[in-house]
């Protein structure tokens, strides 16, 4: 029997996921870490962190017997390091807002259809090469030291194996990286001055890319909504769609050929499956919302019962609608200011209406990032759902009739650590390709077919919807 290891190097915890040649799963560790926000929009992390608790998780599932690893995490994260392979300071994660003004630096010297063309997406503060304009003008003398610069999860794979990589889909995050070409883009390194000694080799997502020293072989790996759809099986055009209803929320399509949006409202980035590029639309408070009011209402209040309550409403609770952007958005957006609200309150609404408004709002965010999807490049027939949200039947029927798609669960809904795993399994040759993988691994439990008579009621509602950011945009964000 083989096992296979994936680690998710995520921004407050490490995942680690051991699974059989079948994807049946062995064995799971998890270890936390703190996250550091030195200033206000500041948000930074000790890279040492990820590479003591990948040591305990590795050691907890056996990786020195694996046949393979493979690694995912957080994208965009800044970890520059010096001559020695040591980091210059905090690595710089991806809801790191310092570098705004760089960012209207990058689309005016590089041009934003040009950045649009090569690099699949605007400048956001939370991609890598902000950050690193931000440490020239800001903290020269570190910036003056960099000899490196990594990823995430390729400082643990530095320290697992001694190897500088990355992946295309992470790299794709970067700002740096013809999208389209698979590589790095060295007319956009020489206009944001960032000089291309420093940009490690970008591989294909199942290579392999190093060794442990039990001379286990470690896959390039993937950021983590590319390893996390792999792990649900979304690896071709013909095939569902990805929705994580996570703290953020994501609808992700495949795509044979790379394509972008004029404006950049998607995400355009390279698949973990070679020669298969990925558009996605992200919002930055799905579960999240929740999870705020769960707070509001007092954390002592179980979230079943919530739902319980929040079920008793008809759809639209009278009225009452609620604006997801409590952390602003991007999709389809793109606006850091965008702030959230509910509308509609009477005295009539109670905390379950309150709930069953949060629920509905998610939903209709993430229609937004749907239609926008099916203009890029063709509607999804069906969508395999994952993340904590996803586990909720209310949710999953309001979400179902909004989007007017039939929705999926598998069997295993590990999130990235999974898809990980299973690259980890191609690279040691336990798998062909990433195809072989998900046909052996990842199956279905359920299907959850929109109700009709709901998605009547939501087509209806959704016009109130969409006007609640231009009214919301008028007011001035402090």
């Amino acid at each position: 029997m083989a096992t296979l290891i994936g680690l998710d190097v995520g921004t407050s915890s490490l995942k680690g996921l051991a699974i059989d040649e079948h994807g049946a799963v062995l064995g799971e560790a998890e270890r936390s870490y703190p996250l550091s926000t030195p200033k206000p929009g500041f948000s930074e992390q000790d890279p040492e962190l990820w590479w003591v608790a990948a040591q305990s998780v590795l050691e907890e599932l056996g990786s020195e017997r694996a046949d393979g690893i493979g690694l995912s995490g957080q994208m965009h994260g800044l970890v520059a390091l010096g001559a020695d392979d040591r980091p210059l300071r905090p690595a710089i994660l991806w809801n790191d807002g310092r570098s705004q003004r760089e960012c209207e630096l990058i689309e005016e010297r590089v041009g934003l259809a040009r950045l649009l063309e090569l690099s699949g997406n605007r400048a956001l503060a939370g991609f890598t090469a902000p950050k690193l304009m931000w440490m020239a003008e800001h903290e020269p003398a570190l910036h003056a030291r960099i000899r490196r610069v990594l990823l995430p999860k390729d400082y643990v794979r530095l320290r697992l194996c001694g190897e500088h990589a990355t992946d295309v889909s992470d790299a794709s995050g970067t700002l740096l990286f013809d999208v389209a070409a698979r590589a790095w883009s060295a007319e956009l390194a020489q206009a944001l001055e960032v000089d291309e000694a420093w940009l490690v080799p970008a591989l294909e997502s199942p290579a392999v890319s190093g060794r442990t020293a039990a001379g286990v072989p470690v896959a390039a790996g993937a950021g983590d909504q590319a390893a996390g759809a792999l792990g649900v099986g979304v690896i071709g055009q013909q095939g569902p769609a990805s929705i994580v209803l996570g703290t953020s929320g994501v609808v992700f399509a495949a795509r044979e050929r790379y394509s972008t949006t004029a404006d950049g409202s998607l995400h355009a980035f390279c698949h973990a499956v070679p020669a298969v590029w990925h558009v996605m639309g992200v919002m930055l408070s799905a579960a999240g919302s929740l999870r705020w009011l769960h707070g509001v209402l007092g954390d002592a209040t179980d979230y079943d019962d919530l739902l319980a309550q929040a079920a008793a409403w008809e759809p639209g609770a009278e009225g009452l609608l609620f604006a997801p952007y409590l952390a602003g958005e991007r999709t389809p957006y793109a606006d850091p200011d965008a702030r959230g609200a509910f509308t509609g309150l009477s005295l009539r609404h109670d905390a379950g209406a309150l709930v069953r408004a949060v629920l509905e709002g998610v939903a209709f965010g993430l229609r937004d990032c749907l239609d926008l999807v099916d203009a890029a490049g063709g509607t999804p027939v069906r969508a395999r759902v994952s993340g904590g949200g996803s586990r909720g039947d209310l949710w999953l029927e309001i979400l179902a009739a909004v989007l007017e798609l039939p929705l999926e669960r598998t069997v295993v809904d590990a999130g990235a650590a999974y898809g990980a795993a299973l690259l980890g399994g191609i690279a040691a040759g336990v798998f062909a390709d990433a195809q072989e993988a998900v046909a052996q691994c990842v199956r279905t439990t359920a299907t959850l077919d929109p109700d009709p008579a709901l998605v009547a009621r939501y087509a209806a509602l959704r016009p109130a919807f969409r006007a609640l950011y231009p009214a919301l945009a008028s007011i001035p964000p402090h």
